[in-house]
């Protein structure tokens, strides 16, 4: 009997000794952090900026502009964000809370932006390139603004989602479940 529970001890501090502490495996996890922004969505937008000045009294004469622009606009996550308390094991079982999608970058070449339409009267100037510009600053603060209502942040988790599912199961994880933590809210 004794020969049988040596060998069974044996392969009992074996198999023990060669699992990864919780401790650890949370330490491997983390390392996800060096990924810093994790981008896993990309659209590309057309933005049509229209403008005109008539409004001004003491101008005479109208000024209009259209202008179109493209570019693209990427969403993704955080990864620098992640917490060890956002990582809970059991066993097999993991459930990993991220931080929440959000726009990581946003490019407009200025070769993609051109002058559709510019309509000046008589005794006006045309647009300088320095209003031009600050009519392609406004239309990227309202891209920004928007980049949720088009489905990117959703996308963008979505992505997330499958990606790092993937990479867990490829760990040993059998059940795996993503969440992300709600947006905070910027006063």
């Amino acid at each position: 009997m004794n020969k049988f529970l040596l060998p069974l001890g044996l392969l009992f501090i074996f198999i023990s000794c060669s699992e990864k502490s919780i401790k650890e495996q949370k330490q491997e996890i983390l390392s996800l952090k060096e990924m810093s922004d994790l981008a896993t969505a990309e659209y590309t937008i057309t933005k049509v900026v229209k403008a005109n000045d008539n409004k001004t009294w003491f101008k005479v004469g109208d000024r209009k502009i259209l202008l179109s622009c493209s570019g693209s606009i990427k969403a993704g996550i955080d990864m620098s964000q992640l917490k060890e308390e956002g990582i809970v094991i059991e066993k097999k079982n993991i459930v990993l809370t991220l931080p929440p999608a959000k726009v990581i970058n946003l490019n407009i070449p200025p070769e993609n932006i051109k002058l559709e339409f510019q309509q000046v009267d008589f005794f006006r100037d045309k647009f300088t390139y320095a209003e031009q510009n600050d009519l392609m600053i406004q239309a990227e603060k309202q891209i920004r603004h928007v980049a949720d209502s088009i489905g990117i942040i959703q996308s963008a988790e979505q992505n997330a989602r499958i990606f790092i599912t993937g990479f867990l199961k490829r760990l040993g994880y059998e059940n795996v479940t993503i969440n992300f933590n709600l947006p905070e809210k910027t006063k």
